[in-house]
């Protein structure tokens, strides 16, 4: 099942300001199961505006994002285009449903960009305090590397565990907390995919069936307020930092 929705032509005034980015659709990854939250985090509400609203709202406005594709589970189809229409997400053109896992959810939302995309920005539907400031650095590096992603240096000490106890130190300078958007080349991604699924993996983010056929993500500055909303404990977390933006 999908929707699908007309685009709305952007107004005189705003064309032109893309002379310098290629066109871009962001995919929506809003399909999880939200075992761990006990209730389906997308809805949840974060100062009075849905996780999935805010975090679509952020794509509405940022200049670099030319489309919106959100892949969801088919009881949720319904509600997500409710909202889009309610915070007149103008951008977002269609809604459909997702597969069973993350790698055939992406896939079914990568079958649906406009032949226009150059890039495709890959988005956790939770996470909703990602910025434009992310967003359009990430457009800039993938356009030039072909893929880039943000992420955040890990600051906790690493352990290998063996049965139980320590087995050693990882260096944390070699690692890396990854967020998202991960942004690629259209091609390279569904390719990237393609072969995972073909190889049997599975994976927890993007970058990873990227990385399995060789080739490498350029990391960009990720930020600690961009959280995946994933427990209870997050929501608190969520609620402080936009307060905290408010105030600012």
């Amino acid at each position: 099942m999908a929707i699908f929705k007309k685009s709305e032509s952007k107004p005189a005034e705003e064309k032109g300001k893309r002379t310098l980015s290629p066109y871009c659709t962001a995919i929506i990854a809003a399909g999880g199961s939200s075992t761990r939250m006990g209730e389906d985090k997308l809805f949840i509400e974060l100062d009075g505006i849905p996780v999935i609203a805010r975090t679509l709202l952020v794509f509405q406005s940022c200049d670099v994002i030319d489309e919106i594709v959100i892949v969801t589970r088919e009881d949720s189809i319904v509600k997500i285009a409710d909202l889009c229409a309610q915070y007149n997400i103008t951008k977002a053109t269609k809604i459909v449903k997702g597969g069973g896992t993350r790698m055939d959810s992406v896939l079914a939302g990568i079958a649906e960009i406009s032949r226009k995309a150059r890039l495709v920005a890959i988005h956790d539907g939770a996470r909703p305090l990602v910025t434009g400031d992310i967003i359009k650095e990430t457009v800039l590096k993938a356009g030039f590397y072909s893929a880039a992603a943000p992420y955040i240096p890990v600051k906790d000490t690493i352990k290998r565990i063996e049965n139980g106890f320590t087995a050693g130190t990882v260096d944390r300078d070699t690692l890396a907390s990854m967020q998202t958007p991960q942004i690629f080349k259209p091609d390279l991604i569904k390719t990237a995919l393609l072969k995972a699924k073909e190889d049997g993996l599975s994976l927890t983010d993007d970058c990873s069936a990227v990385e399995n056929m060789g080739a490498n993500v350029f990391l960009t500055k990720g930020s600690e307020e961009n959280i995946k909303v994933t427990t209870p404990a997050d929501i608190v977390l969520a609620e402080m930092i936009l307060k905290r933006r408010s105030e600012q």
